[in-house]
């Protein structure tokens, strides 16, 4: 049986805010009602999403890159870091991407790390309407500790 450890998000959450070209409209909508909601907590967001979302919201938005210039992967690893609570990501499963391994990438930490995701309109709603996310959460993870261990027992063991 797998090992967990308990983090705690604060009642104030990180969150990450990602649309593809196509769910721009949808994410600005969205983000423009729950703006009041959304200024209780740290925003953050890709590059073209930040700008279009600090104009309209009058809020700080933390920038990354964008998407496919890395901002994807930016999100990432705040995830890893634990710098991220919540990812709030309206993808557009009809287009390819350039950049769908990151898509994937990002998707899999969010997995591997146990925050909520929200991937369109109604699974945003559901998250933000829960009494959990105004108030301090203890989400459980794998303790990765002895996998950390056994890889680096791995490289330590490879030939120059």
């Amino acid at each position: 049986m797998t090992q967990t450890i308990t983090l705690t998000m604060d009642a104030r959450k990180r969150i990450a805010l990602i649309a593809h070209d196509n769910k721009k409209d949808d994410l600005l909508e969205w983000a423009a009602f729950n703006r009041m909601l959304l200024a209780e907590h740290d925003l953050y967001a890709t590059g073209t999403t930040g700008g279009l979302l600090a104009e309209q919201l009058q809020l700080e938005i933390n920038r990354m890159q964008s998407g496919p210039l890395g901002g994807d992967l930016q999100i990432g690893a705040m995830i890893a870091q634990r710098e991220i609570d919540v990812l709030i990501f309206f993808w557009d499963p009809l287009e390819a991407q350039p950049h769908d391994p990151d898509i994937r990438a990002l998707l899999r930490l969010a997995v591997v790390w146990n925050i909520p995701v929200a991937t369109n309109r109604a699974s945003a709603d559901f998250i933000c309407a829960s009494p959990l996310f105004q108030t301090p959460y203890q989400r459980t993870v794998p303790d990765y500790t002895e996998h950390r261990e056994r890889m680096a027992q791995k490289f330590q063991s490879l030939p120059e």
